[in-house]
């Protein structure tokens, strides 16, 4: 039964192996869970949040998410609206991987509003003058998007497409894709923004605080840069330890170095942008506001100078120069190295966006607030990837989520197989095993 499921023409692990690794990942998610209904049923007095950090570690790994989940719209862009068509060997992982991304943000807000009973509250009786609605609104919605974007996936299942209805209803959304990959760069441009907007306007957290122009601080525009730029990276690296794990050439090259020399350019333009907003601030924003640069870092491990130069310098600069030049793009090893240190650079930066915000003393009579999540938050935090890898895993195996799969890794043919070849095929007309 199970092989009937798997796509045709490839090979997957035997079933024993494949429920054994899911059972290892389940308990890792079912801890999460644990962690999750402890908050919900004894309330957010299980994290270690408190007067100084209303939003830690959950809001944080939110931000984060959303970032790199940004390669789903930004590849979803490159494909279907700006017509790159190599990108369609890696646009179903990208969207998968948005899916799971976007999913988890939203699984992330109802654990941490602490009464997820009342989340519906944000939509009946939304505050139209608060960004977080709108973000609100845009994740829900775009989160929609990707699950049209991925249904026409699963509805290409061998035994789900034998149904003329589900294969009819898969091959017209494919038809229309285009409509919801623009629908979706607009939501996401607005809402990753908007994100980094609510950072920008806090005039009483200057280290966060920003100018801009009319009402977008510069961070609404960083933000959704940084998402563009990074996420491309974050969905090469886990195709990248998709083939290692599996052992096979899932992606073509082309697909990929293309991927990586448009990210590269958008990481060294968000960069270049990001030096000069962070100069203007240090220079001039917050010494009209009574601060010098060195009262935003500490002497402790968490938030010291070292912090703006790893973000900046060596996760902003190194991978860009990386991956713009064509021979870094075609050494397997600077690949590597760009593309993590790209996805660790966005994360900083929304690390320091969310936390060195609230640690920052602002008061003369002030002292630096550390914040160390309780187990409750960090396993709360590592459920969605669990959760993702799991889903990655049931996709991967039964999906047909790399076309080109099949193409790469030729399966060679059984002996009562290539005992059915014609034998009276002339010897320079014999198929190779991979034409079979």
């Amino acid at each position: 039964m199970d092989s009937a499921l798997i796509p045709k023409g490839v090979k997957r692990c035997p079933l024993w192996q494949f429920l054994l690794f899911i059972g290892a990942v389940g308990i890792v998610l079912l801890w999460g869970v644990y962690a999750m209904l402890l908050c919900w049923f004894k309330g957010l007095n299980q994290t270690n949040m408190n007067d100084y950090y209303g939003f830690a570690l959950w809001i944080w790994a939110d931000l984060a998410v959303i970032a790199v989940g940004g390669g789903a719209f930004f590849t979803g862009l490159l494909r279907y609206i700006f017509g790159k068509d190599e990108l369609k060997n890696i646009i179903n992982y990208a969207v998968l991987i948005g899916f799971i991304c976007y999913s988890s943000a939203l699984l992330i807000l109802a654990i941490d509003i602490g009464q997820p009973l009342r989340g519906w509250f944000i939509f009946w009786h939304a505050n139209v003058h608060s960004m977080l609605t709108e973000v609100a609104f845009c994740l829900s919605c775009y989160f929609g998007v990707l699950t049209i974007e991925y249904l026409p996936l699963v509805l290409e299942n061998r035994q789900i497409d034998k149904v003329p209805f589900f294969h009819h209803l898969g091959h017209n959304m494919h038809e229309i894709m285009a409509v919801f990959a623009a629908t979706g760069a607009f939501l996401s441009f607005f809402h990753q923004g908007s994100l980094g907007g609510v950072a920008g306007v806090l005039f009483g957290r200057p280290f966060a605080y920003r100018e801009g122009v009319f009402i977008w601080p510069w961070t609404f525009f960083l933000f959704t840069w940084s998402a563009a730029a990074c996420g491309p990276c974050f969905t090469i690296l886990v195709t990248k330890i998709t083939e290692k794990v599996t052992r096979k050439k899932l992606v073509k090259d082309n697909a990929i170095e293309l991927l990586a020399k448009i990210s590269g350019w958008m990481i060294l333009t968000y960069i270049i942008a990001k030096t000069v907003d962070t100069w203007y601030w240090a220079t001039v924003t917050a010494p009209s506001k009574g601060f010098t640069l060195m009262e935003f870092y500490s002497n402790n491990a968490l938030y010291g100078i070292w912090i703006l130069v790893a973000e900046i310098l060596i996760c902003g600069y190194i991978p860009a120069f990386i991956l713009i030049t064509k021979k870094g793009r075609k050494n397997p090893l600077g690949v590597w190295i760009a593309i993590i240190l790209a996805v660790i650079g966005v994360c900083l930066n929304r690390w320091v966006m969310v936390l060195q915000v609230m640690a920052v003393p602002v008061m003369t009579f002030d002292h630096w607030a550390l914040y160390y999540p309780s187990w409750q938050e960090v396993a709360t935090t590592i459920l969605p990837v669990a959760y993702g890898v799991i889903l990655i895993a049931i996709s991967y195996r039964y999906l047909p989520v790399f076309p080109n799969e099949a193409e790469m890794n030729p399966i060679e043919p059984l002996p009562e197989e290539a005992a059915a070849i014609e034998p009276s095929m002339a010897p320079e007309q014999e198929l190779t095993p991979a034409e079979a």
